[in-house]
């Protein structure tokens, strides 16, 4: 099971306000098998090293970098805390302060030294959701099962949900038939799980509102379209868990789950790849980091998708103008982090993606609210 520490977008924006410094950001690869946690400790501690080189590099106080180094050999000398692992690690380091969140992405180990913190990679976290419901129904049973980044899967008590179709429609069982006055229906199997479902989402309805997470639906056909066509819910995942969820555990639905949200995150990309394309047409869209630099620092970027890996030194300044240094150091930082963390304070959508799905291939991409 891996442990995860999801930050939430104002845990992110809190991050990206600290200026002054020094601020040491160190990312690392780990693993949630604790027999291999030692490694990853040892790499921690040699990140730590290079940033403290850094550090001594631009001067710092050395009682300033007591307190850094004494943090983060905290980290590394707790066991309780390297038997719970995910597949990264993120910390902040401060002299006054170190957050820590575990990450269920493989991120590259890596450490940068400046007056900022450097958040791209963590924004990978929160790029797309990691959380879903499923419904499994049938016309023996329903249940909703709740699916989290740093959880097992658990049901989630709905009420007024009724037990199976039978309930639903007030029958002792679902073969039953009320005979006349019932306009054919008792005839109709659609009709049947049109009714079944439209109880079922009404049900639903009250502890769905103002979720984001995508609701997949576990059932056999017809009754999985049937729900999909009837439910009000904005955010029903257009792929379902095909066959009857009767008798599937829920850790079952879990892992098909994760695998139709790995799906809806490639469409996503896929979907921005071809916006971006149409708003370049309209001088809405650029792939220039000096360009998109000035479009972050003025709140014209609408949508900001940049490379999560990859660093290029540099300074922006408060008109947005960018100067590239020729090597990382505490003097400067991530440009495209800097242009991510202003575009993310004026509301943009800002997504961490790969290096293969940031569209014109480049450091960044960024689709405009208007053109400049």
């Amino acid at each position: 099971m891996l442990h995860i520490d999801l930050p939430t977008r104002g845990e992110i924006l809190k991050l990206a306000e600290v200026r002054g410094g020094p601020c040491v950001s160190i990312y690392v690869a780990t693993t949630p098998l604790t027999e291999h946690a030692q490694q990853d400790r040892i790499e921690l501690k040699n990140l730590m090293r290079d940033a403290l080189g850094q550090l001594e590099a631009a001067d710092t106080p050395k009682r300033t970098l007591a307190r850094i180094e004494e943090a983060v050999a905290g980290v590394i000398a707790d066991d309780d805390f390297w038997a719970y692992q995910a597949n990264s690690l993120a910390l902040f380091v401060t002299p006054e302060t170190l957050t820590s969140f575990r990450l269920a992405n493989k991120l590259q180990s890596m450490v940068e030294v400046s007056d900022r913190f450097h958040i791209k990679p963590l924004l990978r976290a929160v790029a797309f959701p990691h959380e879903a419901f499923v419904l499994a129904i049938s016309m023996g049973g329903v249940r909703l099962v709740e699916v989290s980044a740093d959880l097992p899967p658990h049901p989630v008590a709905v009420p007024g949900l009724p037990k199976d179709m039978a309930d639903a429609l007030g029958r002792r069982s679902h073969g039953e038939r009320t005979g006349a006055g019932t306009g054919g229906e008792s005839q109709s199997e659609h009709a049947l799980l049109t009714r079944f479902s439209r109880a079922v989402d009404q049900a639903l309805r009250p502890v769905l509102t103002g979720s984001e997470r995508p609701l997949i639906v576990a059932a056999a056909e017809p009754l999985a379209s049937i729900f999909r066509a009837t439910s009000s819910y904005p955010l029903v995942a257009g792929e379902v868990i095909a066959g009857s969820a009767d008798h599937r555990p829920d850790h079952e639905l879990s892992a098909a789950a994760r695998s139709i949200l790995d799906g809806l995150h490639a469409a996503e990309l896929a979907r921005l790849a071809a916006l971006y394309a149409d708003r370049a047409g309209e001088g809405r869209a650029t792939t220039d980091i000096a360009a998109a630099a000035r479009a972050a620092t003025f709140g014209a970027i609408d949508t900001l998708i940049v490379d999560m890996d990859q660093v290029v030194p540099g300074t922006v300044d408060a008109d947005g103008v960018v100067t590239f240094a020729a090597a990382a150091g505490a003097g400067n930082y991530g440009v495209v982090d800097e242009i991510a963390s202003r575009a993310l304070k004026s509301g943009a959508r800002v997504i961490a993606a790969r290096a293969g799905d940031v569209p014109g291939g480049g450091s960044l991409a960024a689709i405009l609210r208007y053109a400049i």
